[in-house]
């Protein structure tokens, strides 16, 4: 199929209008919400990485055994694990999964964060050892015979894997960041590159930027873009939910610390608040409100209105060249639900049809 639809998984249920629920490692809610994406009709589901939660391969193993067609995305950040233990572990898991797992690398755009792992390279220096490690894993997936690796960053003699992944050449790799660092890394070694839901114009500007990069390497990129769309029967119900949306999660966060006070440093996050500083809507029904409210910290830029509007919003992108939307929504079980009975099969019959009419002529 041409459009793909991701998911997002978490470890218990929670958002920035729901506080945690749960244990911090729920097995139930891990099941149920894989389960539920599955029969929604989702094509795949991210699990996050943060420095301060559960183990990413230990939830992606547990949502992976409970279903049966859904594939995952696994995010790991270079640096805390060897590359060649790392495309060890990511094989196993993918053979334990049938071929069902693609991994998300993330190299880590806030310095404090990183640095609750013992990480104290500069943002310049952490892509750097992003492309080593890739370049590492690479070859531990694909090389038939052992091999040496000496750069600034690793070292090993005669490293080889028995495990090689079911998918050829090897597990796909999608990759995240905006600066020109990441964009070069992008270049290398990305399947698919991933942006947080910008305007149409940022987002045509990020795309050429990535192809031309992964033109001077004689390849050619996937995009897939992340929105919380928010949806309802009508328009005005739509904008209605919205702006309670922004009510609940505003009172949340002054009660648990202030609110968003600290600006993520990352270029991702000063992305978004430049998309935010365009308005309050933005292309129709981009929608900034979360943004402006967390500071472009995370994937917080809604899609408004009825199933078929938030449709046609996702095929503008679409003709851009994406064929990936993360989609997520700010009750998340719930919410994909409702996205499996009318987003997804409205955006799929729309880009069928467009396929069609761009066969024809």
């Amino acid at each position: 199929m041409s459009v793909q639809f991701i998911g997002m998984i978490g470890h218990r249920l929670s958002s920035e209008t729901i506080a945690p629920v749960g244990p911090i490692f729920d097995r139930d809610y891990i099941v149920r919400f894989a389960q539920t994406h599955e029969a929604a009709g989702f094509d795949r589901l991210l699990v996050g990485h943060w420095s301060d939660q559960p183990d990413g391969f230990l939830v992606t193993a547990l949502a992976g055994l409970s279903t049966q067609k859904i594939h995952f995305l696994l995010a790991h950040r270079p640096g805390f694990v060897s590359p060649t233990l790392a495309a060890r572990k990511l094989a196993t898991l993918e053979h334990l999964l049938d071929g069902r797992l693609a991994v998300h690398i993330i190299t880590g755009g806030n310095n404090a964060e990183q640095r609750r792992d013992g990480d104290y390279l500069d943002h310049d220096q952490r892509y750097a050892r992003t492309d080593a490690f890739l370049e590492v894993v690479r070859q531990t997936w694909t090389q038939s015979a052992p091999f040496d690796v000496n750069n600034a960053f690793y070292q090993v003699e005669q490293a080889y894997s028995a495990i090689r992944p079911l998918q050829q050449p090897h597990i796909p790799i999608y990759f995240g960041g905006s600066s020109d660092a990441a964009i070069a890394v992008a270049g290398k070694h990305a399947d698919v590159f991933a942006l947080w839901g910008e305007s149409l114009a940022q987002t045509e500007e990020t795309i050429h930027r990535v192809r031309a990069e992964a033109a001077k390497h004689q390849r050619e990129i996937d995009f897939s873009v992340s929105f919380r769309p928010i949806i309802a029967d009508t328009e005005a119900q739509a904008w209605e939910k919205a702006e309670e949306i922004l009510h609940i999660a505003t009172e949340r966060a002054d009660k648990v610390g202030g609110g968003y006070n600290i600006k993520p440093d990352s270029v991702g996050a000063q992305r978004l608040r430049e998309t935010a500083a365009l308005g309050r809507v933005v292309d129709k029904r981009l929608w900034t409100g979360i943004a402006s409210l967390v500071g472009g910290g995370q994937n917080s830029t809604a899609l408004v209105g009825t199933p078929e509007q938030v449709a046609d919003a996702l095929l503008d992108y679409y003709d851009l060249g994406v064929r990936n939307f993360l989609i997520r929504g700010f009750d998340p079980l719930n919410d994909a639900q409702d996205y499996g009975k009318a987003l997804l099969p409205i955006t799929r019959e729309k880009v069928a049809q467009r396929d069609a009419q761009e066969k024809a002529s």
